[in-house]
């Protein structure tokens, strides 16, 4: 063929193989999905293929896979599902990956092309449902196209900022024969920052009196957080971290000052009214406005990122470094060195111990607490003690979201994965399942609440047949606990009715074939999750939790005496 860039293959083949050949040629080497009729074909060519595809009972779940897949490995995470009902269950997990910048390619099915122009069975716009939710999504029309298209989906997938492609392959194309080869895949190497705006913002920080540095989702990619760990040595900065840049700096580094993030004071809320500068790193305005942080709107912003920063008139930036992070890091840690030599640190990051040794002993003052039902935030301690510093934990969207946001901390990044872009119930169980696949040689674990667990509770039976060990930590509470605690804080201690009721989850675990325990007591939580972790396959933990503790936590955090 004559298509720019493409390569004849030897023989004519189906284009349905050509298409898994491709994916090959990207180094894909799990496919989560739903099959369907029309795309019959790729999943008999994927037989021959050295493909591993994982059969789910959804395809959200799918979608949440692949995406956990992709955020953990920096590869696309790929999942596939059918034309109609299939791509639109597809439609959340591939929003969430997009939202908090995991790169994935979904792939999914679509009716013959002789009957797409009229109304026929399960015939949708599918391409133009994905195209608000994803960086760039294509429905195939000549299956001549079919390298460029995948190289692309992958390309524009795994580019700054990551996200979600879409590819449509309408029935009738995977069945065509063609002489096509995969194209070479490229590395597209990213810019490097812009010197003059390094050497700015060099300048700022030397001239500040109180910086602080927000580390967000992008400082757990591509060697920023090493780079970020030695920026904060040289300036003596203290690093804040969002939900999701949580590891960057690690928890036991004297310049770590932990999280940020909810939308209320906190004892690290003080630090930030007193900062004069503020040097945002890979940060997505997503994971928690500016709003919150510069209320007064009286802070000098230095943005360091991918791509350049978001307009918010909360977020007047005034260095605007866009480049690779790591490079930018680097480009500044070497400025540091050069300009000041003998004079590094810039500040002393002793004066931030008190500040970290109150947020310390707050997060730790219950760790040992013996009420039943359990108080939250000693659930969180209890599976931090579990799980080593490169172990993994995954959290779902509910009341526990907020308590594991600012109890559980890390020692590396991207060991705990919390949904704070898009934000999605249902996300945890599902990317337990792709955080093991990705990983199989560290613990996996996750904390949801139970009305979260049930939202995608049927692929229990993937992890129960493929033997993969996670364990899922269930706070139960009978309520949508997080809806509960928001209308309380607004409605004055009022809420609607969010009560529900649970089945017998210990039962329900045996039913799957798979270890489960319903705790009955204090001080159990720990043996359990020992035991838990030693199963061949899934473990469930389910554990009655006292939520009374959200409205004393924003009562307590409301008239906090911080340690500046």
């Amino acid at each position: 063929m004559t298509d720019q860039g493409n390569q004849e293959s030897a023989a004519p083949v189906k284009a349905s193989d050509l298409f898994i050949r491709c994916l090959e040629a990207e180094g894909v080497s799990h496919i989560f999905g739903v099959p369907g009729e029309e795309n019959a074909d790729m999943m008999i060519s994927l037989m021959d293929s050295s493909i591993d595809f994982v059969l789910c009972r959804h395809e959200q779940a799918a979608a949440f896979m692949a995406d956990t897949y992709g955020r953990l490995t920096g590869r696309p995470g790929v999942c596939l599902a059918t034309l109609g009902p299939g791509a639109t269950n597809l439609v959340t997990g591939v929003a969430d990956a997009n939202m908090d910048r995991s790169p994935l390619v979904a792939i999914i099915g679509q009716a013959s092309t002789s009957r797409l122009h009229k109304e026929s069975h399960q015939n949708m716009d599918a391409i133009a449902m994905f195209r608000p939710i994803s960086k760039w999504a294509h429905s195939i029309g000549n299956a001549r196209t079919i390298p460029e298209v995948v190289r692309k989906a992958f390309k524009v997938a795994t580019t700054e900022k990551p996200g979600a492609t879409v590819i449509e392959l309408p029935e009738d194309l995977a069945k065509v024969q063609l002489t096509s080869a995969p194209m070479p895949v490229d590395v597209t190497r990213r810019p490097a920052a812009d010197h003059k705006a390094v050497s700015r913002a060099v300048e700022l920080i030397a001239a500040a009196k109180t910086p602080l540095i927000l580390a967000g989702n992008g400082t757990v990619r591509k060697r920023a957080s090493a780079q970020l760990r030695r920026l904060a040595r040289k300036s003596g900065i203290g690093v804040v971290n969002t939900f999701m840049g949580k590891g960057a700096v690690s928890l036991d580094d004297p310049h770590c000052l932990f999280t940020i993030g909810l939308q209320g004071r906190d004892h690290i809320t003080a630090a930030f009214e007193e900062a004069d500068l503020v040097v945002a790193i890979g940060y997505d305005l997503v994971e928690y406005g500016p709003g919150f942080w510069n209320a007064k709107g009286d802070k000098t912003i230095i943005h360091i990122d991918f791509e350049p920063a978001e307009i918010d008139t909360d977020f007047p930036v005034a260095v605007d470094v866009v480049g690779d992070i790591a490079d930018a890091l680097w480009q500044m840690n070497e400025l540091l060195n050069k300009r000041f030599e003998d004079k590094l640190p810039l500040f002393d990051i002793a004066g931030r111990a008190a500040l970290r040794a109150t947020i310390s002993a707050d997060l730790t003052g219950e760790a040992e607490d013996t009420a039943f039902p359990m108080k939250p935030q000693t659930v969180v301690n209890d599976v931090r003690g579990a799980l080593g510093p490169a172990d993994i934990m995954l959290s779902d969207v509910g009341a526990h979201k907020m308590w594991v946001s600012r109890y559980y901390q890390c020692y590396e990044p991207n060991t705990c994965l919390i949904s704070n872009g898009f934000c999605s119930m249902g996300f945890a169980l599902p990317g337990a399942i792709g955080a093991k696949i990705a990983h199989p040689d560290r613990k996996v674990g996750f904390i949801c609440g139970d009305a979260g667990f049930l939202m995608n509770v049927q692929d229990l039976e993937t992890a129960v047949r493929r033997k993969i060990n996670f364990v899922c930590v269930i706070l139960v509470d009978g309520e949508y606990g997080l809806i509960k605690w928001k209308q309380q804080n607004q409605f004055d201690g009022t809420h609607s009715d969010l009560a529900f009721t649970n089945p017998d989850f210990e039962l329900l675990a045996k039913s799957f074939g798979m270890w489960g325990r319903h705790l009955d007591g204090a001080g159990q939580l720990r043996g359990a999750l020992d035991e838990a972790f030693q199963q061949t396959g899934p473990a469930l933990i389910a554990v009655p939790v006292d939520y009374g503790e959200n409205m004393k936590l924003t009562q307590r955090l409301g008239n906090l005496v911080e340690a500046i």
